[in-house]
């Protein structure tokens, strides 16, 4: 089961390659992947969703001396809670109701390798005690039981939450904090990288052509003007999603970016600054969400547009206060 279980995790595509841009603010990036890889601290990566969090810690664990072993993945936020500790840490036969067989935790495969915990900021506050124990000794029990298993495993985590924050409202250990941002990397959003919006564009232009068997699609001067005028809430992944869209549509050699866009749904770089990021992100999920009739999951969701998984779109919903307004007839959302 080990076995199978890490070879599905080598073929996962994401790689260095994918790291796409020449701006100064992703060459800061990559010097700092550069500096921390080749170690074994531990590296918290920031940034707003959609910025290519995993593919920088794809970058650092294929820049360490454990490249010859598979990077793990835990997504903290989609997990339940009362699944993410067995997850993480594994379970012995009957711990739990449903415990069935004994379970290796991703700790444990994880021995000698690299394991990656996105959405560190989701983890439950009753977990957090026992990964900081990980984190210093190197040591856990499973789940049903009492045999302390040692394991040497480096951790790259990352959030989208400002963590800071919550530690002052008492849901993020302070300790643990402080463990995992020994060596904190911020991937700025795509709006202040907007000399990499014509080289991602050709980049996702070029891979979705050949994946769909189209002839490579040419983006007018005016349009690629309009993308690197666009603030890109949703960054990189929004990006990608857009000329996806923008492809399978097309039908000549012209890429109808300003079918799939249009204006009023631009917002300038420029103009940004008078609202708030998170006003500015409020107005377009909400644009997305009437187009898509408030549908949120599925390939005409909202989340699928946004490059969000459902989830993490649902919790921005709660924190920004969008709500779906109450039907008016029968009639009025077909």
């Amino acid at each position: 089961v080990e076995n199978v279980f890490l070879r599905e995790e080598i073929k996962l595509e994401h790689n260095f390659e994918e790291i796409i841009g020449q701006s100064d603010a992703l060459k800061e990036i990559l010097a700092q992947v550069e500096q921390v890889g080749p170690t074994d601290t531990t590296v918290l990566i920031l940034g707003e969703t959609g910025t290519g969090k995993e593919l920088v810690a794809r970058a650092i664990h294929h820049a360490s001396m454990r490249k010859n072993r598979p990077l793990l993945k835990v997504n903290c936020a989609t997990l339940p809670t009362n699944l993410i500790e067995s997850e993480l840490f594994g379970h012995e036969m009957g711990a739990f109701t449903g415990a069935l067989t004994k379970q290796v935790g991703r700790f444990e495969i994880a021995d000698g390798a690299t394991l990656f915990l996105d959405e560190i900021g989701d983890l439950p506050f009753e977990l957090q005690a026992k990964l900081l124990r990980v984190l210093e000794h190197g040591e856990f029990e499973r789940l049903g039981s009492y045999r302390t298993i040692k394991a040497d495993v480096r951790v790259i985590a990352a959030t989208n939450r400002n963590l800071g924050e919550a530690v002052q409202s008492g849901q993020f250990r302070r300790d643990l904090w402080f463990r995992l941002s020994v060596f904190p990397i911020t991937i700025p959003p795509l709006r202040k990288r907007v000399k990499d919006i014509p080289l991602l564009a050709n980049h996702f232009i070029t891979k979705q052509c050949r994946r769909l068997g189209k002839q490579k699609q040419e983006v007018p001067s005016t349009t690629m003007a309009s993308l690197m005028n666009y603030s890109w809430p949703g960054n990189v992944r929004e990006l990608e999603n857009v000329v996806e869209r923008a492809v399978i549509a097309s039908r000549g050699l012209t890429l109808p970016l300003k079918d799939i866009l249009e204006p009023t749904t631009f917002h300038a770089v420029g103009n940004a600054s008078e609202k708030t990021l998170a006003k500015v992100e409020r107005d377009h999920m909400i644009r997305v969400l009437e187009e898509c009739y408030w549908r949120i999951e599925g390939q005409n969701g909202a989340a699928k547009i946004l490059g969000i998984n459902p989830n993490t779109l649902r919790g921005r919903m709660r924190k920004l206060g969008i709500r779906r307004p109450k039907k008016r007839s029968r009639n009025h959302h077909i």
